[in-house]
């Protein structure tokens, strides 16, 4: 066994991860639907996928004085990973204003990945990847679960006209409740004798969407309203 070669993959598979999670964090931290797992588990795959490339002479073998293959596995490689995308893509569901499944997709891509180290005898960068990647999956999740996250949610109210609040005045009232409001909009139906607000809003505190609900339900002006959480 090279142990060299063996210290440099845990290294790069290592610091990959890191340096995944590092940018996954700060999405966490802003409430982005593709946050620390996710982006852990891409640079993951991507570092694991490079390995097939950078360690090419360890798996590819002289014949007759030169190097010589049916097929260029690298390219069998990416046509692998262009495949998987299709799959993973599948999986990511958009229900209403969130996103799901978007940490189930970079683990299949990182799946195919471990497959490809696999298919090439690379079998301790693929063991290590695949304990990195539970890893990732179990540990993680309970560091996303203890960071402070930023809450965004898409926010429409509509008021009887007559009665309607100025923009200023409802915005003077939602950030009382904590939240911090951003793209305001506008929709007045004459015929309907309603005016409407929609607005993207931020805010560290959950409990404040409960307590703007419940401000909003007891207003007789207020129509309607939706309060739903939002992402990009």
């Amino acid at each position: 066994m090279n142990w060299q070669l063996l210290g440099e993959t845990v290294v790069r598979l290592v610091v990959a991860l890191m340096l995944g999670a590092a940018v996954g964090l700060e999405r966490s931290y802003h409430g982005r639907p593709a946050g620390f797992r996710t982006h852990a588990l891409v640079g993951l795959a991507s570092s694991a996928l490079m390995l097939v490339t950078v360690y090419e002479a360890e798996w590819f073998r002289a014949a007759e004085g030169g190097i010589r293959a049916a097929i260029d596995p690298t390219r069998m490689a990416q046509g692998i990973m262009t495949g998987i995308g299709f799959l993973g893509a599948g999986v990511i569901m958009k229900e209403g204003l969130s996103v799901r499944g978007l940490t189930t997709a970079a683990s299949i891509w990182t799946t195919a990945g471990i497959g490809i180290l696999v298919g090439i005898g690379l079998y301790v960068p693929a063991g290590l990847t695949t304990a990195l990647t539970l890893g990732a999956l179990g540990g993680f999740r309970w560091i996303e679960r203890h960071i402070k996250t930023e809450l965004s949610a898409h926010f429409v109210v509509r008021f009887a006209a007559a009665r309607a609040p100025a923009q200023h005045e409802l915005v003077t009232l939602v950030t009382g409740f904590g939240f911090r409001v951003r793209e305001v909009s506008h929709v007045y139906d004459r015929g309907a004798a309603v005016m409407e607000y929609s607005m993207r809003m931020l805010s560290f505190d959950p409990g404040s969407v409960v307590r703007l609900s419940d401000a909003l339900r007891v207003r007789e002006d207020v129509v309607q309203f939706t309060l739903a959480p939002a992402g990009d």
